[in-house]
């Protein structure tokens, strides 16, 4: 039964990826149809990143307060509702503040998708957390490789207006309609597991008191750190392309390198977030962050030294979104794991709005692209920052890991000393 409400997740995750992922395609039609400046046309990406993350705490609370079987129906079923009129708005937006409004309701909307579907994964699945967390999160990441094509190709035939109605309606009344048959566990109904791989805290957290764990600001500065690179390449990945002149080289049977680029990328995005998940179920999250972070300074840097061959782009491009998808099973499985079940669609929700903030360092990437005419600056930064956040993992991030389960031992012991 679980895993039938897991697939549901999943299925609304896939119909929202595109509202992210698939933002590089709309850039530049905008730019030509309107005038407006690349650096303006991304602030409704900052936006979108913004509302979908900022606002996710009072979608949690509502899920988590209504109870598993209303819960989940109605803030899901809404974010669906908001999803379609947002990108409706989009298509037919003439000016800058209407296009802002479009991005902030679909941007709200995915945020109330986003969060209960995770929370639901976290809760049905203690034993396999990572894997669950990160399986429901794939769907969001390699969800645009099913549409990159067929809005190139409606975008193509009869404009960006009529892609961003019809998959915004489309996509929004699939998430509605199965968003009525999802649930979270009844009290003593998710399994219990005698044994697990990874420490979990036997006490569940309000969010009030998980506010006042270090550990869990640490996990939110890491959160904003790896997020902040990410976003960047993938709002502008068709722009890095461009810029290496290799977005419209054929590679595969006709298709461009941008094309091929775009779905590999997102097909790894949505394998990094089960893998990695699963991995972290067996060494532990911060052991897995650490390598993954290290793989992901790794990526960047090779973007700027082979993105101008176009097989090289897109092999990078991939292990660039491999390395960086992995943050949203590992941290939201970490969190619930430290801070149990109980609440965990709020706390998940708090954590999540790290994104947001980072959301807002996007359109700073075109400006500095556009002070120093290249996108290597902006690569090697994210370079940097991802060797920073390797160091942190491993000098602050675990030991504060360390410190906190024995203060949850100690706390418990002391609750319930041995006869």
């Amino acid at each position: 039964m679980r895993w039938r409400y897991l697939i549901m997740g999943i299925v609304c995750m896939v119909m929202i990826a595109n509202l992210q992922y698939g933002w590089t395609l709309f850039v530049l039609p905008l730019h030509n149809a309107h005038g407006w400046s690349i650096a303006d046309i991304q602030v409704a990406f900052a936006l979108f990143i913004a509302l979908e993350t900022w606002p996710t705490p009072i979608d949690g609370w509502i899920a988590d307060t209504l109870g598993p079987d209303w819960g989940p129906r109605v803030v899901m079923g809404g974010g669906g509702v908001l999803v379609a009129i947002g990108w409706m708005i989009e298509a037919y937006a003439g000016t800058l503040s209407l296009l802002y409004l479009g991005a902030a309701l679909a941007g709200i909307g995915a945020g109330a998708v986003y969060t209960t579907a995770v929370g639901n994964a976290a809760k049905w699945f203690r034993d396999r957390r990572g894997l669950a967390v990160g399986l429901t999160a794939a769907g969001f990441g390699a969800g645009t490789a099913l549409t990159i094509i067929p809005i190139r190709l409606v975008m193509a035939s009869a404009g960006y207006a009529s892609a961003l109605f019809w998959f915004g309606l489309i996509q929004g009344g699939i998430v509605l309609i199965v968003a009525q048959f999802i649930r979270a566990p009844r009290q003593g109904e998710a399994p219990v597991v005698s044994q697990v791989k990874v420490r979990q805290s036997v006490h569940n957290h309000s969010t009030r008191e998980m506010l006042i764990k270090p550990v869990f600001w640490v996990m939110y500065l890491l959160f904003l750190l790896m997020a902040a690179g990410g976003l960047m390449a993938t709002a502008n990945l068709a722009a890095i392309a461009r810029s290496y002149n290799v977005a419209n080289v054929a590679v595969i049977a006709g298709a461009s390198t941008l094309s091929v680029g775009l779905i590999f990328a997102n097909v790894m995005n949505g394998v990094a977030r089960p893998f990695f998940g699963w991995v972290s179920d067996h060494i532990g999250h911060s052991n897995t962050m650490a390598i993954a972070f290290a793989l992901g300074a790794g990526a960047y840097f090779l973007m700027a030294q082979a993105g101008a061959n176009p097989w090289g782009f897109i092999l990078i491009a991939g292990m660039i979104f491999l390395c960086w998808g992995e943050i949203f099973s590992l941290f939201p499985a970490m969190c619930t794991d430290l801070f149990g079940p109980k609440y965990a669609t709020t706390n998940l929700s708090c954590l999540y709005t790290a994104k947001g903030a980072a959301g807002f360092l996007v359109p700073l990437a075109s400006l500095v692209v556009a002070s120093t005419h290249n996108w290597n600056s902006v690569l090697y930064l994210t370079t940097v920052v991802n060797l920073i956040a390797v160091a942190l993992v491993l000098l602050v991030l675990r030991p504060a890991e360390t410190r906190y389960h024995a203060e949850e031992a100690a706390a418990e012991l002391k609750a319930h000393p041995a006869e």
